[in-house]
């Protein structure tokens, strides 16, 4: 049989990840010589220092100052500078201008936009706008290493854009994370490209993910990863459990874009569970192990919840690799609902629902992750297997070009 190249690369391409961040990846001697902390030599100091460097007060600024807005609904007020959507995703543009200023514009602030109407959850015509942060690699900056969190947030009604929908974990969470993580990453420079995505209409059918996907196709990026952050704030669940050390990645198994022929070859290499969502998601699982203390990641095995979507399902639909990171326990009670007082149970996603210093931890999760691939260098290219009715398999490729950034 005579296998697809191309089809085959994305699966190897992830599958060599951990390989090329953790062989790859480069640390000075003279950064260890200046540590007192052993580290086994398959660690990089650079990025426990990044997984330090997220404050979970920062991140709760942020959440409250969100919150503040009353309600992020997609069909809010525009116009107004504190309610609603437009002073929301004005407010996330100017964190992400003040971001590139102290770094000496090392990111690019951009919006992407579009205008909805005849949907569902978007009857009149409306303006959907994506809040995008871009640091350019220095080496291979046609590889794209993508966070994103969604900016709206909603109650029980979806097309009620006028009642408080404060939003606090869903997802202003999120959002938060995606500006922590452009603070501490501005600092550094890497081989690939760093995206930092505020992304709108969420709630009322992903429109913003599809907005941003569909740039990214026009624009030709190579994206080799979509981190989607989509509440990860809660602790406590409805199921009674209460837990701050176990986090969920979804990612999907057989991709969406998949052909007949794709279908073919994943039969006959046994690659079911290797899309390459799913070696993103563990490779998130291998960065957790070893740079995030006291974080059990939860690999589940299916797009989504039941039933449920996110942000990350627009680019896994053309084909990108992509995953969704949350918390473990979720309390429905807070998951768009009114707020109100009901049979002794407070109703509404409220800032007394979210735990910081979880928070903290999977936005640190994010940024390391991002970072090891981004320091990487480009993915092998003319990848190729063999070895059918041999006593051995030989994988080879040719290695990429290109110098890599140094730490």
């Amino acid at each position: 049989m005579k296998l697809d190249h191309k089809a085959l690369f994305p699966k190897l391409t992830c599958l060599l990840m951990p390989v090329l961040s953790v062989s790859l990846l480069s640390v000075s001697i003279q950064s260890f010589a200046n540590s007192s902390m052993l580290v086994p030599a398959s660690e990089h100091l650079v990025l426990r220092d990044i997984q330090k460097d997220v404050q979970a007060e920062r991140l709760k600024s942020d959440v409250t100052t969100l919150v503040n807005f009353g309600t992020r609904h997609t069909l809010s007020d525009t116009k107004s500078d504190t309610r609603g959507i437009g002073a929301a995703r004005r407010w996330i543009k100017s964190e992400f201008e003040k971001i590139a200023k102290e770094c000496g514009g090392c990111i690019e602030v951009i919006t992407q936009s579009q205008t909805f109407s005849g949907e569902k959850r978007i009857p009149d015509p409306t303006e959907v706008m994506n809040v995008i942060a871009i640091q350019r690699g220095s080496t291979d900056p046609n590889r794209y290493i993508v966070m994103s969190g969604d900016i709206d947030s909603r109650v029980t009604d979806p097309l009620d854009f006028t009642s408080d929908s404060p939003g606090a974990n869903d997802n202003a969470t999120g959002v938060a994370g995606v500006i922590e993580a452009a603070r501490v990453l501005s600092k550094y420079k890497f081989n690939g490209t760093v995206v930092y995505a505020a992304l709108s209409g969420e709630e009322q059918g992903l429109f913003g993910g599809k907005i941003m996907a569909e740039q990214a196709i026009k624009d030709n990026w190579r994206v080799e990863a979509v981190i989607n952050n989509d509440m990860i704030g809660n602790i406590s669940g409805i199921n009674g459990v209460i837990n701050n050390t176990t986090a969920r990645v979804f990612s999907e198994g057989i991709r969406y874009v998949e052909t007949a022929e794709d279908a073919k070859i994943r039969r006959f290499s046994g690659g079911e569970v290797d899309s390459s969502s799913r070696n993103l998601a563990r490779y998130i699982d291998t960065i957790a192990d070893k740079y995030i203390p006291n974080l059990d990641i939860m690999m589940v095995y299916r797009l989504d919840r039941f039933a449920r979507g996110g942000h990350h399902r627009p680019f896994n639909q053309v084909g990108f690799p992509a995953v969704r990171i949350m918390e473990t326990n979720e309390d429905y009670t807070r998951q768009h609902q009114d707020l109100r007082e009901e049979g002794g149970i407070d109703y509404g996603d409220v800032l007394a629902g979210v735990d910081f210093d979880f928070t903290a931890k999977l936005t640190s999760l994010n940024a390391v992750t991002m970072a090891s691939l981004a320091w990487a260098p480009a993915p092998p290219a003319n990848v190729d297997i063999k070895g059918a009715v041999q006593a051995s398999t030989t994988l080879s490729w040719t290695k990429p070009e290109g110098k890599q950034a140094q730490i």
